[in-house]
């Protein structure tokens, strides 16, 4: 039985994932900002066979909140198997050219706030010597498009700072899993022109998630499609990249 703590349980991924894990008869530790959601989650948990289920409700832009989740978490599970950051916001591109205030306050949500929990987590599991952080970044953060280059350059900060977390925590025991999905069908996504044949659903996203964490899979595309499609976006040429409407 793994103890799975999930920040930002009641997203759409994140609840998928839950479902899978909860089926395994493991335990959790739900941590989300929505007090009817996140029991609604807890509860939907609980039928599907999860072992135990402890919810906290925080925002995760609120950096001294942190260590108090941290340590309730510890005190209810006593250690942690599987972490997996999933909040985070999809922002209004042209509102963040034109507010700084918007502009930091999403970059926060999407970026620093990520990097702060993963600080945190990462002390305690070298501690710990074990157990896997997974991280929801996104394939927008592999180049910054002008349809989205706010929310794409905070990704990108996730992105890297994982990839040096890694390397800092293979010493350790440590996996970091470092998510990075396409376009997926979810209320985030919701009235958002999409093109069909490129949208995934949550469950498929999840099934790739949990398997990759029984993989050790340290950089997981989903779906792996997206490794070819940002493999070329990333070798066009400025000349050419600047000009186009991505």
């Amino acid at each position: 039985m793994k103890k799975i703590l999930i920040v930002g349980a009641t997203s759409a991924i994140a609840s998928a994932c839950a479902r899978l894990w909860a089926e395994q008869g493991n335990e959790f530790f739900l941590v989300a900002r929505d007090v009817q959601k996140i029991q609604q989650t807890s509860a939907d948990l609980l039928v599907r066979g999860a072992g135990r289920v402890t919810s906290h409700v925080m925002d995760a832009t609120d950096i001294a909140a942190h260590p108090v989740m941290l340590e309730r978490c510890l005190r209810t599970l006593q250690s942690i198997d599987i972490c997996l950051i999933a909040h985070g916001t999809l922002p209004d591109q042209s509102l963040c050219e034109q507010n700084v205030e918007v502009a930091l306050a999403e970059f926060a949500n999407n970026g620093t706030s990520v990097i702060a929990l993963l600080t945190l987590f990462a002390n305690h599991m070298t501690a710990q010597r074990s157990g896997t952080l997974a991280v929801i970044s996104s394939v927008a953060g592999d180049r910054g498009r002008p349809s989205n280059y706010l929310y794409g350059a905070a990704k990108a900060a996730v992105s890297a700072f994982c990839e040096g977390l890694r390397a800092r925590l293979f010493k350790s025991g440590v996996q970091v899993m470092t998510i990075k999905p396409g376009f997926v069908d979810t209320p985030m996504t919701q009235g958002l022109t999409l093109p069909a044949l490129l949208v995934t659903q949550p469950e498929d996203v999840a099934r790739r998630i949990v398997a990759g964490i029984e993989h050790q899979k340290s950089v997981l595309y989903v779906p792996g499609f997206w490794a070819l499609i940002m493999w070329v976006i990333r070798g066009l040429p400025q000349w050419l990249f600047k000009r186009l409407s991505l």
